[in-house]
């Protein structure tokens, strides 16, 4: 199965790959129907960290009861440019997406570590997940781990390099809260369909880490309304962000992740820096994606309203951009 990691995939193939993952996926996290109102995603069990691979486990902490992570980064890389940090559903384990094949290939085309991440709520629970609100602690532990992963790896530089955060869900909501938090740690995030937020309108300077909000067109309303006005919001502000509906999808991954690989791929070049430092993106840079007409144009000097309109950093990414919202495989 092909993977959007190489330069230059054409949108044809990309979709072509999504289509069929979305396909072969299945449950909660990757598809099929969304789950009941309130229900909690089931995690498939974790095994052992697998070849290359390393675990770690924080002591619990103010906002949360387990913080566990696992490492991998790809062998004889030299120093290495970015962390993609990847959280899953509400309380998942998803430390095994570390040793998934495709984000392993992803990492090992561009230079990039994987920390993937379990985070659970200390009982009872309810629906709002307290470890996504990152300032009170869980994401000092995803940092702190991150330092000591960087020292048992023997890469340093990734002490100090910038994050690429996917999540889906829960996974999504804590990406949002800890780009609003250390929006100097961000290089690009993804919001995926999650529905409780703590911060609405987030400093300029997370305005200014490129992200992408993804809702599903049959997921429930609340998830949509809240994501959407979490953009909109925003964006008045001048937020590098995309708003990207999927419209046949329901509370699941669906595309969201093959489009976010291709995205980290565009925007890498444009944000990351010698010695991991990240540089600001203009936003006549990139691309306006109209969510009425679904049409989209490149920026340069013209002055766009920036109400219903997405920013995409690249054509490419405003190509599958279009082809997502208008439901095209």
């Amino acid at each position: 199965m092909g993977r959007i990691v190489a330069t230059g995939i054409t949108v044809a193939v990309a979709m072509a790959v999504m289509s069929h993952r979305a396909a072969a996926q299945g449950g909660a996290s990757a598809g099929g129907v969304a789950p009941a109102a309130g229900a909690r995603m089931q995690a498939p069990v974790v095994g052992p960290p697998g070849p290359g691979s390393m675990d770690e486990v924080a002591a619990p902490g103010n906002n949360y009861e387990i913080a566990s992570f696992r490492f991998w980064a790809p062998a004889d890389a030299g120093p290495l440019q970015a962390i993609a940090v990847l959280v899953p559903g509400s309380n998942g384990d998803g430390r095994g997406d570390a040793d998934d094949r495709d984000w392993q290939a992803f990492a090992t085309s561009h230079h990039v570590a994987l920390v993937a991440c379990y985070f659970k709520d200390k009982p009872p629970q309810s629906f709002i997940e307290a470890y996504v609100n990152v300032s009170q602690g869980s994401g000092q532990a995803l940092i702190d781990v991150i330092n000591t992963f960087a020292t048992r790896s023997k890469h340093p530089e990734l002490a100090t390099a910038p994050f690429l955060m996917w999540g889906m869900s829960a996974g999504g909501q804590f990406n949002y809260e800890f780009t609003a938090w250390k929006p100097e740690r961000v290089a690009a995030f993804v919001v995926n369909k999650g529905g409780v937020y703590f911060s609405a309108l987030v400093s300029p300077a997370a305005r200014a880490v490129p992200g992408i909000l993804f809702i599903g067109g049959k997921d429930g309303d609340s998830r949509i309304w809240t994501i959407s006005g979490l953009f909109a919001l925003n964006r008045r502000g001048g937020a590098l962000w995309a708003l990207a509906n999927e419209p046949g999808a329901a509370h699941i991954v669906g595309q969201s992740r093959d489009i976010a690989m291709a995205f980290y791929e565009d925007i890498l070049p444009m944000r990351v820096g010698p010695g991991g430092t990240l540089k600001p993106v203009l936003e006549k840079a990139g691309y306006s994606g109209d969510l009425k007409t679904k049409q989209y144009t490149a920026i340069g000097d013209q002055k766009i309203p920036t109400e219903q309109k997405s920013w995409l950093p690249t054509e490419r990414m405003a190509k599958l951009w279009q082809a997502l919202e208008l439901g095209k495989p």
